[in-house]
């Protein structure tokens, strides 16, 4: 069976960004040749779920949406798919149960906080690959919010990196 998979960066103390959407922290352990296993994730899912602010961000970067699979922008305003991306309006909890009837890879939920905690709350999340950037940035948009089920989890792997980044990989505990 298909599994979803939340892949991100955070910092020590648990944010995803600094106010303002700031990702600039995430250059602290920018090295050239290291991608922290990234390449190799990628090749594992096929359908990626990011909510609107997260591919907002991701377009200011770029000219082009940089994922060709298939892709799930999560946002309250319907607007017409633009190739592989399309703009889901329904029910997360419904799409998510559909896509994991489905044959095919895993399901990379690509942010944000709000999208994740909305999965975590009906318990939705298989794994968490989280990589930790060694800074604290004290405000900003938090991972995880509170009010969500207690879930127990089993450590897959840690990894520790020369630029100081530790990546620890969960999955739910059966």
């Amino acid at each position: 069976m298909r599994k979803v998979v939340v892949y991100i960066a955070m910092s020590l103390d648990g944010y995803i960004a600094k106010t303002g959407d700031d990702l600039s922290f995430l250059s602290i352990v920018e090295q050239k040749g290291e991608d922290y296993g990234y390449s190799a994730f990628i090749k594992t899912v096929d359908t990626i779920i990011m909510g609107r602010k997260t591919y907002d961000w991701v377009m200011k970067q770029v000219s082009e949406f940089p994922h060709k699979k298939q892709t799930y922008i999560i946002t309250r305003a319907p607007r017409p798919a633009i190739n592989n991306v399309e703009f889901y309006s329904g029910s997360l909890n419904d799409l998510v149960h559909a896509l994991k009837q489905k044959e095919g890879l895993n399901i990379f939920v690509d942010g944000g906080a709000q999208v994740i905690n909305e999965l975590m709350q009906h318990q939705l999340i298989d794994e968490f690959i989280i990589s930790i950037i060694p800074c604290f940035i004290g405000e900003g948009v938090r991972l995880f919010k509170d009010g969500r089920p207690e879930q127990i989890m089993e450590l897959v792997s840690a990894k520790s990196f020369p630029s100081g980044l530790v990546q620890i990989h969960y999955r739910t505990k059966a």
